[in-house]
């Protein structure tokens, strides 16, 4: 599924029978103002296709007088010949006011596209991270591809397809009108009216199936790059053969589902060929007829079989130009809802950057939860004076990790107020408070590109030179060095490429060339060997000596120098002070350290 192209209908479709439902309406409300930034070309392209259609329809009346013109007794060959030419140049010109209307419209197409694809990708970067932790993301790109390909097949289909074949349409039947009687205009409207009627109804109730299709293709990608990014855990206990049949699952009901789709279409080919045939039988009998009593010449035949070809031709992919239009419509929906989610955090109106002096953190009576039913942090009350550390132990689920996200202003406190300098954080932009603030993960995630540039991420306009000056800080640059194609090595899809400790040192690097004020080093030795450890813990101390630093700790002898340890248990801070008084006091500190000395010793 992940290697298919295919249009396919969102799970939030019209319901069938409902045709143009209320939401997609809304969605070309939505992606109007995208299109009127070029009014210009818009109506430039639209008077090409007017003109191309009176070209189009003139044909087969210069084909009826040439007809009539060559019968035996009327003129003589030099007037045809005129009207050859005639029909030569109209022939000609259909095709260029097409082509210069599919040429000025192109870039009105690809710019709404462009900027459409940059507004969500920009609001999606602006969403919570409660929202990127929910997210699917195979799901989601699939949403964004798929939205954004149903822009261009709205307005091809739409502009160069239903417009078109209505405006000919109401051309032809008012010549047949005009040049015979009423009842070959009638006949002509009654069947496209049959026919138009006959597509949406039958295309509705296809809607479910194509509904399902999607659903289930976005389901199966999700799951396909879910087990795919996961490689390495899927081979750990050899569930290769597991993921198969997941996947294969749900392969299978989408194919039983596109079956239903293919079959049903089918059905709609067959009635809609047979309405055109009724339609055409019954003009052309009404014509013939006429021509037998005299009414009409062997050209007026002719004029009417070539109008009828040139209407029911576009009017034959008219069916699938409604269902098309309809895919569309809620690919955009799907995409554009994207849009309509609302950003939890969001900068205060009037919000000035951040002005940071010290860089002295203060936590306030906060309280926060993910979810209202289970409180993380309950009363967290704490202070970080400039250039001081502080570290913060506890067990696992303590809330520690908590602390940074909410620094960072990833969440909102749900009591209680966070400062840096005297400034609660609310009231100042994201910006300018993220970038006061640099962070060493626990779990380090690097982007799928070379070692220079997950480096260089701190700070993109650093010069080489202070990148492999922070590279050698990090103590990473001799490994770098080591390698074949030094700095320019690629380290894979999230990093894979690199050990954990690796990995963890380019984090190191990135964050200190972005010179930030404030540090938090979010158990930032965890994957480093004891060696590597002791070198970095005493770079890391010499950078806490210049910075205001939050340390999550779970080895504590990592934290015995700061100048206060808080140790968080259930949300609470139970005990503080540094790391002679917390021994002194015998409490769960003690109690820590005193277990993890005798695993260390135990393990030497």
């Amino acid at each position: 599924m992940t290697m298919r192209h295919m249009v396919t209908q969102s799970s939030d479709g019209a319901t069938p029978g409902s045709g143009f439902s209320g939401r997609d309406w809304k969605v070309i409300r939505d992606l109007l103002p995208y299109l009127m930034a070029y009014r210009g070309r818009v109506g430039a392209a639209m008077a090409f296709l007017m003109l191309a259609k009176v070209a189009n329809v003139g044909v087969p009346l210069l084909l009826k007088d040439i007809i009539d013109r060559l019968s035996p007794g009327r003129g003589m060959l030099l007037m045809p010949l005129g009207l050859v030419l005639a029909y030569g140049v109209l022939r000609f010109s259909t095709t260029l006011f097409n082509e210069l209307r599919d040429g000025v419209f192109a870039k009105v197409t690809q710019r709404a596209i462009r900027r459409i694809a940059l507004s969500v990708f920009c609001h999606l970067h602006g969403l919570n991270l409660r929202f990127h932790l929910e997210r699917q993301t195979g799901g989601l790109s699939r949403d964004i591809e798929r939205g954004t390909r149903g822009i261009e097949s709205l307005l091809r289909f739409t502009l160069f397809s239903i417009l078109p074949t209505l405006v000919e349409m109401g051309m032809v039947a008012a010549i047949l009108a005009w040049k015979y009687d009423v009842w070959f205009a009638l006949i002509t409207l009654l069947t496209l009216g049959i026919y138009i009627a006959i597509t949406v109804v039958i295309t509705e109730w296809r809607t479910h199936f194509r509904r399902r299709m999607n659903e289930l293709d976005s389901k199966a990608n999700a799951r396909a790059v879910d087990s795919l990014l996961n490689y390495e855990t899927v081979k750990y206990f050899g569930n290769e053969a597991w993921e198969a049949a997941r996947y294969d699952d749900n392969l299978a009901h989408w194919e039983e589902a596109a079956v239903k789709s293919q079959t049903s279409l089918a059905l709609l080919n067959v009635v809609q060929s047979l309405i055109i045939g009724v339609g055409s039988v019954a003009l052309m009998l009404r014509a013939a007829d006429g021509v037998v009593a005299g009414r009409l010449t062997v050209g007026d035949l002719v004029l009417i079989n070539a109008l009828l070809l040139q209407l029911y031709l576009p009017l034959n992919f008219l069916g699938v130009v409604y269902r098309e239009i309809k895919q569309s419509l809620a690919d955009m929906e799907r995409m554009f809802r994207l849009l309509a989610v609302n950003a939890e955090i969001r900068d205060t109106p009037g919000a000035e950057p951040l002005q940071v002096a010290g860089g002295a953190v203060r936590f306030e009576a906060v309280d926060f939860a993910y979810d209202e039913r289970r409180p993380i942090l309950k009363q967290v009350d704490f202070d970080i004076p400039a250039g001081h550390k502080v570290a913060v132990v506890g067990s696992s689920g303590a809330g520690k990790s908590t602390l940074s996200r909410l620094l960072f202003r990833f969440y909102d406190v749900a009591a209680g107020r966070i400062l840096i300098d005297g400034q609660d954080i609310r009231t100042v932009t994201q910006q300018s408070l993220r970038a006061a603030i640099g962070i060493v993960p626990q779990d380090t995630v690097l982007f799928n590109d070379t070692i220079y540039a997950n480096i260089a991420y701190g700070r993109t306009d650093a010069t080489r030179e202070d990148v492999l000056r922070c590279a050698q800080s990090a103590h990473i640059h001799d490994f770098i060095e080591s390698l074949p194609e030094k700095y320019d090595t690629q380290v894979g899809e999230r990093g894979l490429k690199l050990s954990g400790g690796e990995k963890q040192r380019v984090a190191i690097a990135r964050t200190l060339l972005k010179r930030p004020r404030i540090l938090v080093f979010d158990e930032a030795t965890s994957a480093l060997d004891s060696h590597f450890e002791r070198e970095i813990q005493e770079e890391l101390a010499a950078m806490a000596r210049h910075h205001t630093t939050l340390v999550i700790a779970h080895r504590l002898s990592t934290i015995v120098d700061a100048d206060q340890i808080l140790v968080m248990e259930q949300g609470t801070i139970v005990e503080r002070g540094n790391h002679g008084q917390l021994l002194a006091m015998g409490g769960r500190y003690a109690e820590l350290w005193a277990l993890q000395q005798a695993e260390e010793t135990q393990s030497a």
